[in-house]
């Protein structure tokens, strides 16, 4: 088994960056349940967590192609699916009589979403995040290009993929059900936001550990 692998080595990055991308799929819609405010701006905190998934794609794009981006996009429907009838499944189940009230009823107004909103979530989840893909990687360019155009064009490729994301996810969850254009307004400014300030540098970090974690696993190989 182990001389298997080393014929067919997986790079160290390809393999920490899956799980964390696969935890970030599942641990998004938990956090999206606390708003934030950053000055006027008020976020849900799930944003944090698909800025991630848009940072670990990227970077995976930069280091390993497009093509396999778009395979760790599509896998991360994988643990999303998984994590949703994990949660419909327990949800089902009856609760214990020894468990307080007031804990089952903030588990079920964390976990029992609408079914708008749980369908909403995976399609802006998919179309988001293969057009930031797509986006990241056309703005490549036949250069590569320096560490300043790696920042740029993951801005850039964040900032518009991430107003597409608010456009869909609100409009399937909430439309018809309270006037939602304040909330399209202000979402995306937030994320926009979010993503020119935080997501470059996050980026231009992602790409350089990926690389010092290939590094160690080339070292090793040879020693």
């Amino acid at each position: 088994m182990d001389q298997t692998f080393d014929n067919n080595p997986l790079p160290r990055s390809l393999f920490v960056y899956s799980l964390l991308y696969g935890g970030m799929t599942v641990v998004a819609g938990v956090l999206a349940f606390k708003q934030f405010a950053i000055g006027p701006l008020v976020v849900e905190s799930g944003i944090l967590a698909f800025l991630l998934l848009v940072v670990i794609s990227s970077a995976v794009s930069q280091l390993h192609g497009k093509a396999m981006a778009d395979r760790l996009v599509l896998w991360g429907f994988l643990p999303l699916a998984f994590s949703i009838a994990l949660i419909g499944l327990v949800l089902a189940l009856p609760p214990s009589p020894d468990m307080p009230a007031e804990n089952l009823a903030a588990f079920n107004t964390v976990h029992a979403q609408t079914p708008r909103i749980m369908a909403a979530g995976p399609v802006a989840y998919g179309v988001s995040l293969l057009l930031n893909v797509w986006l990241f990687d056309r703005l490549r360019g036949k250069g590569q290009g320096g560490s300043a155009w790696l920042m740029a064009r993951g801005a850039i490729a964040s900032a518009i993929s991430q107003a597409i994301d608010t456009l869909i996810f609100i409009t399937l969850a909430f439309y018809g059900e309270f006037p939602i254009g304040n909330l399209l307004v202000g979402q995306a400014i937030a994320k926009i936001v979010l993503s020119f300030v935080l997501v470059p540098f996050l980026i231009v970090g992602a790409v350089a550990l990926a690389k010092r974690l290939d590094g160690e696993t080339a070292r090793a190989s040879a020693a």
